[in-house]
This record gives C-alpha cells, structure tokens and sequence, in this order.
C-alpha cells in the first residue's frame, strides 16, 4: 500500500520555490513578450499575410525564456537553433511523406534527435516540427518559407524581448556558467575552496550516471551544491558575522591624501592595504601595495628600490607628470560586505577572487572595519575549535 501512496505521489509535483515576485516577473514578461512579438510581427508580415502571425509553440517558448531563464534549455541558441532545425524538419517530413501521422511522428523524433547533435534542445520546438506537419493548408502551402516566417520571425523577435526584460529586471540572460577562478595564479592547482569536498570531477561522474537531461547547468548544479555546504556551515557553527571578526580600529586615507603619507602609512602598520573614504566615511576605493608597484612600473632588477622612492616622493614644484594622490591610483571597484553578512560568505572572495582584504559597511554605507585572509583564517579555526569542544 505504501508504494502504491509513493507512486501516486510522484504525480503531484512538489512546490515552486520561488517567490510572489518571481512568478510576477515570470507573468509580466511572457505578457510583454508574447504582445510585442505579435505586432512587430503584425508590422513586418501584414493583417493580409496568409500565415498566422504567431505560432502556438512561442507560448511554450515564453514559459522558458521569462518563467526559468536560467535553464539550459531556455538560452538563445536553444531557441533560435531548436525552432530552425525542427522546422526544417517538419516541412521536409510534410512534403516527401504522404501519410500525415507517420510524417508527424518522424518529424518529431528527428527534430530531438538533431537538437541533442546541435545542442539546442528546447522543448517548444518539438511542437513546432509537428505544425509544420499538421498546421493545415495555409501552413503546408508556405513550404520552406515558413521556416522564416513566422518560425524564424517569431523565435527571434521573443529572444529580443527575453533578453531586454530579463536583464531590465535584474535576471542574468543569457545565463552564462559561474566565473571560473582555477586559473588566477597562472598555476595548476585548483581554487581553495574546490581542494575539500566533493570536485568537479566527481560532479561530472555523478552527471554521467545519472544519464538524463536535466533542466539546470552543471554550473548552477555545482553553485547549488556548494551554496547548500555554506548553509550547513551557517547552522552548524551559528550566526558569526563580519562585525564579530573584524578590525575596527581601521587605518584609512582620503582621496588626497598623498602618496609618501600613504606608503608610510603602509610601513607603519605594517599593513597591505588602506581604504579610501569620504569625508563622510563612506568608501570610494582602496589602495594597495600593488597599486604602488603597478603605477611605478616596477621591475625586479637593480634600483627597484631607488624607482619606487621617486614615484612615492611628493613632487615640490607646480606641476607634476606623476600621480601625487592616493585618489589618482586607487583602485575604485571595491568588493565590500555588510557588518552583519556572514562570514561564510567571505570564502569565496578571499581564497579564490586574489583578494587579501575586504571593507566592511554598516547600514549606511560607512567604514566600520576590515577584514583579512588571517581573520577569516582565524574566525573558522575558533568556530571548528568550539564545536569539538561542545561534543
């Protein structure tokens, strides 16, 4: 009896895991999509055009490009390449095959078959081989020209508004794989964060037996799994924070500040590393040690150290063909966090991203601290020493 209930429960999906505003993300732009699709096509084909001017399957395609744009089959060679290639089909099957079901049938198998070669599966595009077989008289009669118009019409002009409205509303399209830090040394060994755990070579073992097409990237599998590892971290270990970790007595320079008062602020502390803040202390940049070694143009060979002094050195008269300010060679894209993120979240950008330091903002916007490689280092062993302790 149970396996029966478990049978018949695999026909009642479980629920969506997304938000009221996804879904009307997902509503408005299909809407969007759909409508804008329809009278440019209005526009270009004409209200006489023998043809409809949309096809049913641009309403599965819609469902794909703005309801899960992340997934594999949604992106635009899935689209643009699934339509083409089964409309092709579908018109050849509809012309040299008599019977119309067996033509349809072919049809359809075929065009799977092509988009698993060219990589451009996309479900819709199944039923768009089966219109070409069984769409009537004003579809059959167009021979190959319906593959430009609508098919080809219609795919592209959805993948236009797909990629305006997803981008507009903040959602990735198309959606590229995860950054790719192995290579950041020049160097073979893999990223931090990939040396424990499980590897990418044991993802893809695992993909290769589970032999199936699965409606995510690997990419995103890969994301997903090592999101779920950072959660289990956060619950095992509790709520630690950047504010718990971080140095608050923060040393910190302005944008005019020069660059001999901020190289000797370097050596002082001995330190790598100054934030560059407002007056109102809110971050603009920051400036390291190979900010220096970068501007100068610096060498390993003989009057390495001569070369440095003279760029650090404050120039006396009127002009000067150097930088003089810290704000001059700061780097202005910083990677800052949030007082109350946790520090779970620091992993990533401080083992594989090449970053040494992080500022910290509070809810405003303003330094409060900074943390390093060593704090995290340091924040993870205390969090492992306490659990032992606790068992």
């Amino acid at each position: 009896m149970n396996s029966v209930r478990l049978w018949l429960r695999g026909f009642i999906p479980g629920p969506v895991a997304v938000n009221t505003t996804e879904r009307l993300r997902a509503c408005c732009g299909a809407l969007l999509g759909i409508l804008l699709t329809g009278l440019v096509s209005h526009l270009t084909l004409g209200s006489s055009a023998a043809l409809p001017l949309l096809i049913a399957p641009m309403g599965a395609s819609a469902v794909l490009l703005f309801g899960v744009p992340a997934s594999p089959l949604a992106q635009p060679w899935s689209i643009i390449g699934g339509n083409l290639v089964a409309a092709v089909i579908g018109v050849s099957c509809a012309r040299w095959i008599p019977e119309p079901l067996l033509a349809a049938a072919i049809a359809v198998s075929a065009a799977i078959g092509a988009m698993f070669v060219l990589r451009c599966l996309h479900p819709p595009s199944g039923a768009v081989a089966l219109t070409a077989v069984l769409g009537g008289p004003a579809v059959t009669s167009q021979g190959f020209h319906f593959v430009l118009s609508p098919v080809l019409l219609n795919s592209v002009l959805l993948l236009l508004v797909a990629l305006f409205f997803n981008n507009a509303t903040r959602r990735r399209y198309p959606h590229s794989g995860q950054p790719d830090h192995g290579k950041l040394h020049q160097t073979k060994d893999l990223p931090s964060t990939a040396r424990l755990g499980f590897t990418e070579a044991d993802l893809d073992y695992v993909l290769q037996q589970y032999n199936q097409v699965l409606d995510v990237s690997r990419d995103d599998l890969e994301s997903l799994f090592l999101q779920t590892e950072m959660h289990a971290y956060r619950r095992r270990f509790g709520e630690i924070t950047c504010a718990d970790i971080m140095s608050r007595d923060v040393i910190s320079v302005e944008y005019g500040t020069s660059l001999e008062a901020a190289w000797a602020l370097l050596q002082t502390h001995r330190i790598k590393a100054l934030p560059v803040i407002s007056p109102a202390r809110r971050l603009i940049g920051i400036i390291t040690q190979a900010d220096f070694m970068r501007q100068a143009d610096l060498q390993v060979y003989a009057g390495f150290e001569q070369k440095l002094k003279q760029f650090i050195r404050r120039t006396t008269g009127t002009h000067s063909d150097k930088p003089e300010v810290v704000g001059q060679i700061m780097t202005t894209k910083v990677t800052s966090a949030d007082a109350d993120m946790h520090i779970v979240e620091l992993v990533a950008p401080l083992s594989d991203s090449g970053l040494h330091h992080i500022p910290i903002l509070n809810d405003e916007g303003r330094l409060v601290g900074m943390v390093t490689q060593s704090d995290l280092v340091a924040a993870l062993y205390r969090g492992r020493v306490v659990e032992i302790d606790a068992s």
